[in-house]
């Protein structure tokens, strides 16, 4: 039996906002008419693709799950297309977004530790073709507005050399909303709002959210749509800082806790934002031959106003609170519409069902562990997905109280791992803090408004949950059915015996935006790499003979970043 406890917390630091007057919630388009949403009888062309993924936004916080968050546009099209309440994503950023688009899982793209930090040498696999690559082979424009934290170190990595027309937005994976600045740590800060490979230093001063969703708008009034389409949005919000215009924060201001009030007014903001897109969709003639995908990263962060209720666990970990995505699709071209589907399906699964959409083909010589569901979305037919490997990260701190032994001699489960399979889901290693939170509500901090469930001591390393029958992860199994743990450590054996080795190197000083005119941007190349890193080592040597103090700062804040990435604070 594990220890109750309540959890006291130290108050968060309260990130203040700037003001940007782009659209009053009562200037916001109306929606068009319902007479446009009406499915055409064949499509002239492969079906025009829009796919919106949000940041951090917790599993509880659309108004289709009871939210306490306004968001009337998601819930619209939720509710007229399909709703996903059986779909998996990654814990945290990087790894959702090269798995979705890539196809493939962490193990075979090297990506299986972390995220990729702005200062290693580290990007998406350049051998890999991408989703982008596959469909503008099939025909498409391909264009992204957003976050892309999928590695920049060299050009070779940037969005438009990975299979984007255009790219409008940020490289790294946080930065200010307003002035898009990103520190890496005390000292190392820097400007990173781009536009296709140029430093995009005219845009400062625009609501990321209100940017990119004029960014889209001005894509489809520009484009044909006689041609097929690919949009990515990939918005910045809900991550933190936690800033948003005013008006949208007026909505909140009887609730009481500043984290939620500020995050809800910047989910509500991006809700509408989706709903200018939505409607140029229609006002520019690419609705009746469209497909929208809304899909979350990872789960909410609790710390910063998220909500992943009534699940278990936060971003950050693989409890489901960390792993089950918000996901619906919304389309003209649905054959089964209002409904909702419980099909298993993964990040990885959007590859081949949207290659397979634009008409064109995956071969197994490709190497993807996704699968094509969209039979299971439009027609409402069995998923070919049974099981799903979260991940195996061996970077990741060894648990304690796993070992070889206790995983049969099959797995080491001091191993951070999980997977599911069919009902199954086993975890091994350390998955997290294992908490269930509820939305946080109240104003003080600490107390009584956190109600954290917590699992005080943990001296086990492999858990066992019937997922269809606990989908809370509240009654461990893992006692009570060896024979099924055994299973599905033997099948955890099987993936690993796959897995490439972990890409995860030391920073470069040579990345520091000082050394790029005060911008994040590309600074390796096969020609000066060898220059630039003696010219970035003598410069940091100065400084840190001059500034000793700083390098400890600098080393604290980085352990100080690390643990909280790893949810170990």
């Amino acid at each position: 039996m594990h220890a109750l406890t309540g959890f006291s917390l130290v108050s968060l630091l309260s990130f203040g906002y700037l003001s940007w007057d782009w659209a009053k919630p009562s200037l916001v388009a109306d929606w068009p008419g319902e007479a446009g949403e009406q499915r055409s009888a064949a499509p002239p062309q492969p079906p025009h693709i829009i796919f919106i993924l949000t940041d951090d936004q917790g599993y509880h916080d659309v108004g289709y799950h009871g939210s306490d968050i306004e968001t009337p546009t998601l819930d619209r099209l939720a509710a007229k297309g399909v709703k996903l309440e059986n779909y998996y994503i990654q814990p945290i950023c990087t790894p959702s977004r090269s798995q979705l688009l890539t196809g493939r899982y962490q193990i075979h793209t090297g990506l299986q530790h972390s995220i990729i930090r702005p200062r290693q040498p580290n990007c998406l696999p350049l051998d890999q073709v991408t989703l982008p690559q596959k469909l503008q082979e099939a025909g498409y424009s391909t264009h992204m507005v957003g976050k892309w934290h999928l590695g920049f170190y060299r050009k070779e990595c940037l969005p438009t050399r990975r299979g984007f027309d255009t790219f409008l937005g940020s490289l790294t994976g946080n930065v200010d909303y307003y002035t898009y600045d990103n520190c890496d740590g005390p000292g190392v800060c820097g400007f990173d709002l781009h536009e296709g490979e140029n430093v995009a230093w005219g845009l400062s001063g625009q609501y990321s959210t209100m940017l990119y969703a004029q960014r889209a708008s001005h894509i489809l009034a520009s484009h044909s749509p006689q041609r097929p389409l690919f949009l990515y949005v990939a918005f910045q919000a809900v991550h933190t800082p936690l800033q948003s215009p005013r008006e949208y924060l007026y909505r909140y201001r009887t609730m009481g806790n500043v984290a939620r009030r500020k995050y809800a007014a910047m989910v509500t903001c991006m809700d509408e934002a989706v709903r200018n897109i939505t409607w140029a969709l229609k006002r520019y003639g690419f609705y009746n031959n469209s497909v929208i995908i809304f899909s979350s990263d990872n789960g909410g962060q609790t710390f910063s106003g998220g909500s992943n209720w009534p699940l278990r666990g936060r971003k950050g970990t693989y409890w489901e609170g960390g792993v089950r995505g918000l996901g619906f699709v919304h389309s003209p071209l649905l054959k089964r519409k209002q409904r909702t589907s419980r099909a298993l399906m993964h990040i990885t699964d959007w590859y081949p069902t949207l290659v397979g959409l634009a008409g064109g083909t995956t071969s197994a010589a490709d190497g993807l562990d996704g699968y094509d569901v969209w039979p299971a979305i439009s027609e409402g037919r069995a998923s070919p997905r049974t099981e799903i490997l979260h991940n195996i990260d061996p970077l990741y701190n060894h648990a304690q109280h796993g070992s070889l032994e206790g995983g049969f001699g099959i797995w080491n489960t001091a191993v951070q791992a999980a997977i599911r399979v069919g009902e199954w889901k086993l975890l091994t290693g350390d998955p997290g803090y294992g908490d269930w939170i509820p939305p946080q509500t109240l104003a003080t901090f600490p107390g009584s408004w956190w109600n954290l469930e917590r699992m005080a001591s943990v001296r086990q390393a492999v858990w066992l949950f019937n997922i269809s029958a606990d989908p809370y992860e509240r009654e461990d199994l893992a006692g009570q059915r060896p024979d099924v743990v055994r299973t599905l450590l033997a099948r955890l054996a099987e993936y690993n015996r796959t897995a490439i080795p972990v890409r995860y190197p030391a920073e470069n000083p040579r990345a520091h935006p000082d050394f790029n005119g005060g911008a994040w941007g590309p600074w390796a190349s096969d020609e000066e790499e060898e220059e630039e890193e003696g010219r970035a080592r003598s410069f940091f040597r100065g400084r840190r003979k001059k500034k000793c103090k700083i390098c400890k700062l600098r080393s604290f804040f980085r352990k100080l970043n690390t643990r909280l990435m790893s949810q170990r604070i």
